[in-house]
């Protein structure tokens, strides 16, 4: 059956139901009232002409009740007078197949697009990758101060929303949603160098493989000059240790706080091992990206199952 949607900021939604099913006085029910029973793609292509000619043309004082909807008109195929079903259901069996094979283009283009910014071959881990893997309970560890490391930290400047300008620059404030960009502005500000990190009023850390302008509420940490894993490997420590709840509203992070923190780095012969942090994450990027592929195929195969399901 068809369920539409009469009442809320949804009047007028049209849905095919697979199931039983139930309905509030807010929707009702509609089913095809001759004695050919339409298949589930017939009333998915229903579906799609009833709400092309009712959604979006009522509203929450204009609610779609059946009897401003009844007398609506949809259009749709014919043959010889007569309703055309079996186009109705080759249509959308295409658009299933359609679908499917988008997803599994989809999932090439993922691949393809990771393993290129990541600058990998393959997502398959080398020996040495597997070694660090193996061997990170056996690192030795050791505490480092970030000004003595990496020097000052900087603070952005202030720049109100109602102030910038759009552009192309990302503005990094604090907060989680979009990793704390909260514009793209073409502003007289200064310009920070990717390869670098952030940490926000929060005390959470970021990484930025991007040149970015920030406002008073972040400090940037100058790790440029390090490789790329080395500089995620920092970020996470950095995180592990000033994102606790320590630092919030009333007491914000400041640049001054970047300058005091000491963070936990692996240590080799006394010296910090740059090489096993570049080993480790390089074997995390690939088991995110193998991840990443394993989920996308999964994802299409439950497609496949549902659509041959039904």
């Amino acid at each position: 059956m068809i369920t539409i949607s009469a009442n809320g900021a949804n009047t007028g939604a049209t849905f095919y139901q697979s199931k039983k099913f139930t309905v509030l006085q807010d929707a009702y029910a509609l089913k095809f009232k001759y004695e050919a029973i339409p298949t589930k793609n017939q009333y998915l292509f229903f579906v799609s002409a009833i709400r092309k000619s009712i959604y979006g043309n009522f509203a929450w004082t204009d609610k779609a009740v059946w009897e401003k909807v009844k007398n609506k008109i949809i259009k749709l195929p014919i043959k010889n007078g007569n309703i055309d079903f079996d186009f109705m259901d080759n249509y959308i069996r295409e658009l299933e197949k359609a679908h499917v094979k988008e997803l599994e283009e989809n999932n090439l283009i993922i691949l393809a697009t990771y393993l290129k910014v990541s600058k990998l071959d393959n997502f398959e881990l080398s020996d040495e990758e597997k070694q660090a893997i193996k061997n990170i309970n056996l690192v030795e560890w050791k505490e480092y101060n970030l000004e003595k490391l990496f020097g000052k930290s900087t603070r952005g400047k202030r720049l109100k929303s109602d102030d910038r300008i759009a552009g192309t620059l990302p503005f990094v404030t604090a907060g989680e949603i979009n990793t704390g960009i909260s514009d793209f502005i073409s502003n007289n500000v200064e310009i920070f160098k990717k390869n670098t990190i952030t940490i926000d009023m929060f005390g959470s850390a970021k990484y930025r493989n991007y040149n970015y302008g920030g406002d008073d509420h972040i400090a940037v940490v100058h790790t440029e000059k390090l490789q790329q894993e080395s500089v995620i490997f920092i970020t996470s420590s950095i995180h592990k240790t000033s994102y606790n709840g320590q630092f919030h509203y009333g007491r914000n992070f400041y640049a001054k706080d970047a300058d005091m923190l000491n963070i936990m780095l692996p240590t080799k012969e006394n010296e910090i091992d740059f090489s096993y942090m570049n080993t480790l994450i390089s074997a995390v990027k690939k088991l995110v990206i193998k991840d990443l592929v394993f989920y996308s195929k999964q994802k299409i195969e439950v497609t496949k199952k549902i659509i041959n399901k039904n």
